[in-house]
């Protein structure tokens, strides 16, 4: 799998990233890839996630490649990010990749692909899933408190007493109102 990748992939990828100025993003390109180059190893098996997985490994192994040939090159530099693959003028005469990018480095170690196994695939995603419901759960949880991130603690528990003062029955409050923003405060402040 790892050996069909060579110079002529890389000017096969640059070349696609050149007829789209505007960028692609991973799941463009590796459709490109695969229709135009059906011999490349950039294929997966709909719904199994480790095939998905090397795919993406290899895409963007090859991308990074590439940038750095381009970083040395001095002309064109590549921008990577899922969202969006583009290549760009390079900024200045001395472009070059001296920043730590753990990315980079994670996927230009073909290591990292052999080792990873369809339950270690399997585990990344359920922990992607579970930060993204998460995420709006918390999301959920300051709206009732009429909050929006980027907000700390303090602000949080000062906007709960609050609220929960007003809405207590006590004082005249909705009992369901006051449960919705106890539920929140759980959510957010465990």
């Amino acid at each position: 799998m790892t050996s069909q990748i060579t110079p002529v992939v890389l000017e096969i990828i640059k070349a696609i990233l050149q007829d789209h100025p505007a960028g692609v993003d991973e799941i463009q390109l590796i459709r490109v890839l695969r229709d135009q180059h059906p011999e490349l190893p950039f294929d997966h098996k709909p719904g199994d996630s480790l095939s998905l997985f090397r795919a993406h490994f290899l895409l963007f192994h090859c991308l990074y490649l590439l940038q750095q040939q381009m970083a040395e090159g001095r002309q064109t530099r590549l921008e990577i990010s899922p969202l969006r693959i583009v290549l760009l003028p390079s900024q200045s005469p001395k472009t070059s990749l001296t920043e730590a990018d753990p990315l980079r480095s994670y996927y230009l170690d073909l290591g990292n692909l052999e080792r990873t196994t369809g339950a270690d695939v399997d585990k990344m995603l359920d922990n992607f899933w579970r930060k993204y419901v998460g995420s709006d759960k918390r999301r959920e949880a300051l709206d009732i408190l009429g909050l929006k991130d980027p907000v700390d603690d303090a602000t949080i528990k000062r906007r709960y007493r609050k609220l929960a003062m007003k809405h207590h029955p006590d004082r005249g409050g909705n009992a369901l109102q006051l449960q919705t923003i106890h539920a929140a405060i759980r959510a957010l402040l465990p």
